[in-house]
């Protein structure tokens, strides 16, 4: 991650609907899934925001991220258990010790994410688990992925084929981000017919755009109570060991 995004997300995740929404979507799948107590590490912490969620709702938080500038941003916040860490390497975790693991739009980041995959699945207590999100649809892939270091977008069947190689099944997995499909296949074509130059920035909405769409996302959770979205801009999974 570029450190200029990184000094973003620090302003934007405490009220910015797509990451309230992503950490609310996240925070009502562990309590339903792996509730706390129990220890959760999280592989990419950015901001450290979802990081003191997840502490304040009763876990023993750990986290690791590839950035120097994270981890000192991690440790000024409160938080001590945080390390740079490349992912795809050991992780210095005791096996079998961890409730669940959290990736948060990381995989897509990384060269080798089955092996990422088989290293939380290697710290992961018998009846704990892994929550992944990643951005969905290949053919949405656009200088926007690039910019963000993205080395794929992802189908369905692609996340399933890494969790299946890391010898994890899959619990549980959707689309997510529906409400907002038609605007960004709009956007990414226009940046392929005339490229914005510059790091990438998170379109700004004003404030009751941004209560509108938290309100969405908000249905869209009631939805996936229910049945599984089809469609949407991201996926979300649940895997086990």
């Amino acid at each position: 991650m570029d450190p200029t995004h990184l000094n973003e997300l620090k302003t934007l995740e405490d009220k910015y609907w797509w990451h309230v929404a992503k950490r609310q979507l996240v925070v009502e799948i562990l309590k339903k899934q792996f509730p706390a107590p129990g220890k959760l590490i999280e592989g990419g912490i950015g901001s450290s925001r979802n990081l003191i969620e997840f502490r304040d709702m009763g876990y023993d938080v750990a986290g690791f991220d590839v950035m120097e500038e994270a981890v000192v941003l991690g440790r000024q916040r409160g938080l001590d258990d945080v390390h740079q860490l490349d992912l795809a390497e050991s992780w210095p975790i005791d096996a079998e010790s961890v409730r669940a693991v959290v990736l948060l739009d990381v995989l897509e980041h990384l060269a080798d994410p089955v092996q990422v995959l088989r290293n939380a699945a290697g710290v992961l207590q018998p009846d704990g688990g892994i929550i992944v999100t990643v951005p969905a649809y290949p053919w949405l892939y656009s200088n926007w992925d690039k910019s963000l270091g993205h080395f794929r977008r992802y189908t369905a069947r692609e996340l399933q084929s890494h969790a299946d190689q890391a010898g994890l099944q899959t619990r549980w997995m959707a689309h997510w981000n529906a409400f907002t499909l038609p605007a960004a296949v709009a956007v990414r074509g226009l940046d392929r017919i005339r490229p914005r130059g510059g790091a990438p920035d998170f379109p700004r909405v004003s404030p009751m755009m941004n209560s509108v769409l938290l309100s969405l996302a908000r249905a869209e959770r009631s939805l996936l109570r229910l049945v599984k979205v089809p469609v949407g801009l991201s996926i979300v999974g649940v895997l086990t060991k």
